[in-house]
């Protein structure tokens, strides 16, 4: 089986309006980190909107996009939460959430009606955001005596490693993601270091 090392996600947010039949959808889609992102960014687009019909939004999260959710909100069951879920899987998308807002004209549109609607404005929104390539990474934490600090911080530099969060006092400690790709040959030389120990996060 071929290793994934990377997955694509926004680069940014955007959004985007479509109109039909005096309805109208406006989509925000944005790059989330974890399920409690989804709850702000909706919680905040139905204070924004207050007036809306409803607030439809679908997810995809994870290295390897097997955490997701559509929601219709309302709206007849598959008409809009699979079509938004639907634009994200065709840009092969991982960690993004988009929120379509709509308002309701008057006329009801009927399944097909919504279905394009839902995935004609999520297209729109993903349309003008770039795509941008993440490693996958493993997290770790790293603590070690000050001494080593220079010694470790070029190491975690040179495999390309995230750091999250760093204290760096008489007694070090870093939390790290260290891409996939390059945990065999850093993880051991970041070892052999004295007085370095490292340990695997759990994931969320």
């Amino acid at each position: 089986m071929e290793n994934k090392f990377s997955y694509k996600t926004l680069g940014g947010k955007g959004s985007a309006e479509f109109r039909d039949r005096g309805s109208s959808f406006i989509a925000y889609a944005a790059p989330i980190a974890d399920v409690q992102e989804v709850k702000l960014q909706v919680q905040l687009l139905k204070k924004e909107h207050p007036k809306a019909a409803h607030h439809c939004f679908a997810y995809r999260l994870g290295n390897d996009g097997n955490l997701f959710r559509a929601n219709d909100d309302g709206e007849p069951s598959g008409s809009a939460g699979k079509p938004i879920l639907g634009q994200i899987d065709s840009a092969g998308l991982s960690n993004i959430l988009i929120v379509v807002v709509r308002y309701f004209g008057g006329t009801l549109l009927g399944v097909p009606g919504l279905i394009n609607a839902y995935r004609s404005v999520a297209a729109d929104a993903l349309a003008g955001i770039p795509v941008i390539e993440k490693w996958i990474e493993e997290q770790h934490t790293i603590t070690f005596d000050y001494p080593s600090m220079n010694e470790v911080l070029h190491l975690l530099k040179q495999c390309q490693a995230t750091i999250y969060k760093q204290e760096l006092q008489l007694f070090c400690e870093v939390s790290a993601g260290i891409p996939v790709k390059n945990i065999a040959q850093y993880l051991p030389l970041l070892s052999e270091i004295r007085g370095v120990n490292i340990t695997k996060q759990e994931e969320k």
